[in-house]
């Protein structure tokens, strides 16, 4: 599952989903993207939400980096790149994702 987590007003959200639509299909996926709205503090901490916009696939945020932060709450996300400081997730991270994915399926 494609997933993307966001908060209503999150100018990075905008500007992410179709930049995202484009490489699912540059890269011949035509997978729904389920997009998920927090709300509330509450929710951010059930979704385990690091902010908006956050990718998941198949459950697994694209950020590297993000495995073990616990800084939940309804905020915008940065995210660290070579290039600095940005608002959403690197091409190339969603990029090595989907390609983690493809060979989980195929290996199944």
């Amino acid at each position: 599952m494609i997933e993307v987590l966001y908060f209503d007003g999150c100018p990075s959200h905008e500007v992410f989903m179709p930049r995202l639509r484009a490489l699912l299909d540059a890269a011949g996926i035509e997978d729904p993207i389920h997009e998920q709205a927090v709300e509330t503090d509450v929710d951010a901490q059930a979704h385990r939400f690091l902010g908006s916009p956050t990718l998941r696939i198949d459950g697994v945020d694209v950020d590297p980096t993000a495995a073990h932060p616990t800084d939940y709450g309804l905020q915008c996300r940065l995210y660290p790149t070579p290039d600095g400081v940005r608002g959403t997730p690197p091409d190339e991270w969603i990029l090595a994702a989907l390609q983690r994915r493809g060979a989980a399926l195929t290996a199944d």
